[in-house]
């Protein structure tokens, strides 16, 4: 039987066609690539707000300490709340105290700090609120159109239920994290499982372009002295929990090469632009 092969110039033909093929396949693959690369990540900023009225400075060892450590240590604490923006939409990590006749209650309500920077609460697609104890989540009801991020192990047992009314009611959304949460859903603000100083603690990373990795302890620790050392406050609820938070929370540091912000230490807000002044 006699076979068939093609000709020289089929064979050409054929070649040419299949790398043409294989050329522009390829090329389509390099032009997605280099267009995901190109594709503009979101603009994402950082702004300190002052959520509180310092008290005179503290004596740290009564009980930031249950091992009897810093005993006179006098260490100015304040109250910080911070506004994170990704593109159009807003989270609020922690609320502070409310305006008020306290004596540590802020001179300007979150509110009225959102208009000095021309924004609306209505901006506001997020409330985070690193736990439930009352200087962190005094304004949280100021923003009931906003989705509340929490720890479930703090939901389940706030103790605070007038701030947390729009959503304890269930007219509002709220989402009792068990876990870390990204919230934006680009790995640019990272809510992270911290618990032990309360059941449902939780820290914040924000990832900026020019400042590089933040992370804001929430009440993980509250002064450099206690971080440094790994102390733990009296009225943690879970030490064990709180250990482990917290060697988690320096591996992170550390991977990350992150500015740590102490959210308690007022030595730590200089580590931040002064409002109305955002990192980027």
């Amino acid at each position: 039987m006699t076979r068939s092969f093609p000709n020289a110039t089929s064979r050409i033909l054929a070649a040419l066609t299949l790398g043409a093929v294989v050329a522009a396949s390829g090329s389509s693959r390099a032009s997605a690539q280099s267009a995901a690369a190109a594709a503009p990540s979101a603009t994402v900023t950082l702004t300190r707000l002052q959520c509180g009225t310092n008290a005179p400075p503290t004596d740290v060892g009564l009980r930031f300490s249950d091992t009897f450590a810093f005993s006179g240590v006098m260490v100015q604490l304040t109250y910080s709340c911070y506004l994170i923006r990704h593109n159009d939409d807003y989270l609020i990590w922690d609320t502070g105290f409310a305006k008020g006749p306290a004596a540590t209650a802020p001179k300007q309500s979150l509110l009225e700090l959102l208009t000095l920077l021309g924004l609306a609460p209505a901006s506001v697609k997020f409330v985070g609120i690193s736990h439930y104890h009352g200087d962190h989540v005094g304004q949280t009801s100021s923003f009931p159109q906003a989705t509340l991020l929490i720890g479930k192990g703090d939901w389940d047992v706030v103790n605070d239920p007038a701030a947390f009314a729009p959503w304890v009611s269930g007219g509002s959304k709220v989402e009792p994290l068990t876990a870390d949460k990204d919230v934006f859903g680009d790995g640019s603000v990272i809510v992270l499982n911290m618990p032990g100083h309360t059941p449902g603690h939780h820290s914040l990373l924000v990832k900026l372009k020019e400042t590089g990795n933040v992370l804001i302890t929430g009440d993980l620790s509250h002064f450099r002295e206690n971080y440094d050392s790994n102390g733990i406050p009296t009225f943690n609820t879970d030490r064990a929990a709180s250990l482990a938070s917290i060697d988690r929370f320096k591996q992170i540091a550390r991977n990350l090469k992150a500015t740590v912000i102490i959210q308690h230490d007022q030595r730590d807000v200089a580590k931040l632009p002064v409002f109305p002044a955002a990192a980027k």
